[in-house]
């Protein structure tokens, strides 16, 4: 996107600023373009939300101002000034990126051949050359650029500037209007440069291919506001393209949208010079009778037309195919420069993304290497401290084992040192003990000498009891 805003860049520096410029909601009318609008007020009673306005600059000069309908994808009205025309220009269409894409930083209008993918939703408001392509009509100027002298007729080749017309129809619209203001409106405005054009279009209901709107109608209102002022109305309707219809701008204005007015307090009505007005109606109708004349009194004339037209019919399919042949060579163009931005973005991504992944792996490695580094004092450190307990340990062990060791003769010393002081204090337990069983055993012969001399006289009692016989009481 980037590389296609630069290059369309480069080519406004080497071609000139063609500007196009929306105006914004808190801007007053048309802002710098206010002075193609007599007493520098745009026309009223234009309200719609799909009404855009446009003040179209050249080479940062306003040049003309537009009313376009993005419903409608054609201008309503054009505002400009005459100018000293020029030799014509070959024609290079203009489209203006921001009516498509309001946040686009285009802020100028760009060749449609350039424009490549710089614009997101190209031609969703606005229509582009290739709605016009095979469908019979072709871009026909509501303001003509035959009417400017050259920065200005370069302006004119913008398609917010363009309705569908036929052929014939955008020739005679073109001669018409280039005549009228020529012969009829310039001669009698006594200052040039307050005469003030408004060229426009009615919509109708029918499309080209569907998107863009065929006018039924087109008109032109003109305002001299100078000293012996006027105003005028034409019609031309799309359906006879020889029709060319005078009338008040107030008739022309009930012909378009309700509530509208086209110049500031009706082009000073209560002052305007009914002379002048007149033989502005006297030059225009002049105009058309001699048209008129040329086509039916001059045999010449006429035979010389059935020629042109003749010669128009047997070239119009080459000029269609010379259109399309142009038409596939810009969209080639535009194909190639759109791949070797794809092939651009495309390398420059893969550049990008090995730099990155370079990046990572390094940022990566450095990280391991510094974990590694910042764990070798943390290892040191364990395995001096492991070392440290393994060499205690060591200790221990020798000790205890030592311990064992010596433990073992010290206890039989001491238990054989300890021998005669245990056998000698146990002496008188023993002879108490001895004593005791002694005097036990003599008490035991006691009791049992007893026990038995008490058992026979137990005996000899009851024997001598039961065999003596018993004597008297007193015995």
């Amino acid at each position: 996107m980037k590389t296609s805003i630069v290059f369309l860049l480069c080519i406004s520096v080497f071609a000139g600023f063609s500007q196009g410029r929306v105006v914004r909601e808190d801007e007053t009318g048309f802002a710098e373009c206010n002075v193609f609008f007599s007493g520098q007020v745009p026309p009223e009673g234009f309200t719609e939300p799909f009404h855009v306005k446009i003040c179209q600059q050249y080479n940062k000069e306003p040049r003309f101002a537009t009313l376009y309908s993005t419903k409608d994808k054609i201008p309503l009205y054009s505002a400009f000034k005459f100018t000293k025309p020029a030799q014509s220009e070959e024609e290079n269409w203009l489209v203006e990126p921001q009516i498509d894409d309001p946040e686009n930083d285009l802020h100028e209008m760009v060749h449609e051949a350039d424009i490549g993918g710089a614009v997101a939703n190209l031609g969703a408001n606005q229509a582009l050359t290739s709605d016009y392509v095979g469908s019979g009509y072709e871009r026909g100027l509501l303001n003509p650029s035959l009417l400017n002298e050259k920065d200005f007729q370069v302006a004119t080749y913008t398609l917010t500037n363009a309705v569908p017309l036929n052929p014939a129809l955008s020739k005679s619209w073109h001669r018409d209007i280039g005549k009228v203001v020529e012969q009829a409106l310039i001669p009698h405005c006594s200052k040039m440069d307050h005469l003030y054009l408004l060229a426009g279009a009615v919509p109708s209901r029918v499309q080209v291919k569907g998107k863009v709107t065929v006018p039924e109608s087109l008109w032109l209102a003109a305002c001299c506001d100078a000293p012996e002022g006027w105003s005028l109305g034409l019609v031309k309707k799309t359906n006879d393209e020889n029709s060319l219809a005078d009338l008040m701008v107030g008739e022309l204005e009930k012909q378009l949208l309700p509530g509208v007015h086209l110049f500031k307090g009706n082009c000073g009505k209560d002052k305007q010079s009914q002379k002048k007005r007149e033989a502005v109606l006297q030059a225009v109708s002049q105009i058309r009778s001699g048209e008129q004349v040329g086509t039916n009194n001059d045999q010449e004339t006429k035979e010389n037309g059935l020629v042109r037209r003749v010669a128009g019919i047997i070239a119009t399919p080459f000029i269609k195919l010379l259109e399309l042949l142009i038409y596939i060579f810009v969209e080639l163009v535009k194909f190639v420069f759109y791949f070797l931005w794809l092939v651009v973005k495309r390398v420059v991504g893969t550049i990008l993304g090995g730099v990155c992944s370079l990046w990572n792996g390094m940022v990566s490695y450095l990280k391991a290497i510094s974990m590694v580094l910042i764990s070798i004092p943390y290892d040191v450190g364990r395995v001096i401290i492991n070392i440290f307990l393994g060499f205690l340990q060591i200790v221990q062990d020798v000790m205890s084992l030592t311990y064992r060791i010596l433990s073992i003769p010290v206890g039989f010393v001491l238990h054989l040192a300890a021998f005669p002081y245990r056998s000698i204090c146990a002496i008188p337990s023993v002879l108490q003990d001895m004593a005791a069983g002694i005097m036990g055993t003599f008490s035991l012969v006691i009791d049992a000498t007893a026990a038995v001399l008490h058992g026979f006289y137990y005996l000899a009692w009851h024997i001598l009891k039961r065999f003596v016989p018993k004597g008297s009481s007193g015995d």
